[in-house]
């Protein structure tokens, strides 16, 4: 029999997501030398209540043939993200009409959320010990609502076994692609990707996506040494270049740059080298040594250190990456 894939719909679901398990698994097929490839799962999609509407996140609403019950047949579910989570998303805990609906799933199911449907699997104790991700945004407080979450910010989705979770709406593609490679095989998951048009892996995580604003200083007795800094990033900055632009000796600077910012001298520069780079490969045609003295790194074996170091990924491929959003090339 073809695998089960149920896909549970919750009010506020947002379509993007909740269509990818029927893309991406309906196009997995197995070749047939006839030309009558065989279909190698089986999706229905499902709500917590009976057949009939469920809300969604954009101006319309979506008619669903099945209830809860579909899930006792399932194989594998998949809860797609949703904006109305309620108590869930608030208070970490299940409401009762969700929890009605985990209660048909069987033991061994595997489960499979997209962006911030691991809330559900959060408050429903499949996570419980185990690592997961979620969208960088919402990453934070999805910690601290589910403390015994191991929860991995930079990842684009998560293996661990009979449970997976993914990143926030395109990351489910790759994870629903992983999951078909997982099944079958490697040119079964590259052929799905070819008729979705997409790649059948991308390079890096979360982490070249993460915009990471530095704290607000509770004072500011270093704004005038940051601003300098940032006026010349590209030249060699001392540590007691910033302590003289404040007249302090570099010990108190040291101190005082670390309570305002949350972290060292050092350490900001970098986190400011590598946004300025970030820049520069996003919107510029500079080479790759150009930038990197641009950036003050001074040279490309710098600048790769840093910026795979802190994005998961090298200048290239993020050039690559996000001028490709830009010019469509």
């Amino acid at each position: 029999m073809r695998h089960r894939v149920a896909v549970l719909a919750l009010d506020g679901v947002i379509p993007f997501e909740l269509g990818i398990p029927q893309r991406i698994f309906g196009r997995a097929r197995r070749p047939d030398p006839t030309g009558d490839d065989e279909p190698l799962y089986d999706i229905v999609t499902c709500s917590v209540r009976p057949p009939g509407p469920v809300r969604t996140d954009a101006d319309f609403d979506i008619v669903v043939e099945h209830g809860p019950e579909a899930l006792a047949a399932a194989d594998t579910v998949v809860v797609p993200a949703s904006y109305e989570l309620g108590p869930v998303y608030d208070e970490g805990r299940l409401t009762d009409e969700l929890a009605a609906a985990f209660a048909f799933i069987r033991p061994g199911t595997r489960m499979v959320a997209i962006c911030t449907g691991g809330y559900a699997l959060a408050a429903g104790g499949y996570l419980d010990g185990r690592p997961a991700t979620t969208h960088w945004a919402s990453a934070d407080h999805f910690q601290r609502l589910f403390p015994q979450v191991r929860v991995d910010p930079d990842v684009l989705f998560i293996d661990d076994g009979d449970v997976l979770t993914s990143a926030g709406v395109a990351a489910g593609i790759d994870l629903c692609l992983h999951i078909v490679r997982r099944d079958h095989g490697t040119a079964v998951a590259n052929d799905v990707a070819r008729r979705t048009v997409v790649p059948p892996h991308r390079d890096g995580g979360q982490a070249q996506y993460i915009q990471r604003p530095l704290p607000e200083p509770r004072s500011a007795t270093t704004t005038g040494a940051r601003a300098w800094a940032l006026g010349r990033l590209e030249q060699p900055i001392l540590l007691r270049d910033l302590a003289q632009r404040e007249s302090m000796s570099v010990r108190t600077f040291t101190r005082r740059f670390r309570e305002e910012v949350g972290v060292s001298p050092g350490q900001w520069l970098t986190q400011q080298r590598v946004e300025r780079a970030r820049q520069l490969l996003e919107s510029s045609d500079l080479s790759i040594d150009q930038v990197a003295r641009d950036a003050g790194f001074g040279t490309a074996t710098s600048l790769r250190q840093h910026v795979q170091a802190a994005l998961g990924v090298s200048p290239t491929v993020y050039r690559r990456t996000f001028r490709s959003e830009v010019t469509g090339r």
